[in-house]
């Protein structure tokens, strides 16, 4: 699994952690280790997951635009992989096995969609009532 940019590479993994929430696509979440020294810091804003906790954003070094997420101190079910880092797929390119990510509709969201998940997912046309 790879993270890339413009400038090259933002993490590589062989670990990683594929979770699932109803009505998305899964978010694939990449130990700290995996990402390039200094190629990430913390970008503004912050948001709240019922199921996982806290999330802050992180930037790409030298940007203010967030390209993923983490839980530095999340809910006890995902104590496990606090620090985690999920990216959005629309904002960096991201690959699971080689294949290229497609990213979740919706700005918001950081499914990520490969061809071996279908949908309808939330942040589709028709699916704001979800």
């Amino acid at each position: 699994m790879e993270v890339t940019q413009a400038e090259g590479l933002v993490a590589s993994t062989d670990r990683s952690v594929r979770v699932l929430e109803t009505s998305h696509p899964p978010a694939f979440y990449l130990p700290p280790e995996s990402v390039i020294p200094r190629r990430l810091v913390r970008a503004s804003g912050s948001s709240h997951c019922e199921r996982k906790g806290a999330a802050e954003y992180v930037a790409i070094a030298g940007t203010t635009e967030p390209v993923g997420w983490r839980y530095p101190d999340p809910y006890r079910e995902f104590v496990d992989y606090a620090g985690w880092i999920s990216f959005y797929p629309g904002r960096v390119r991201c690959t699971v096995d080689g294949e290229v990510v497609r990213p979740q509709a919706g700005g918001f969201y950081g499914g990520w969609i490969t061809d071996d998940v279908a949908g309808p997912f939330k942040g589709e046309p028709g699916t704001s009532g979800w």
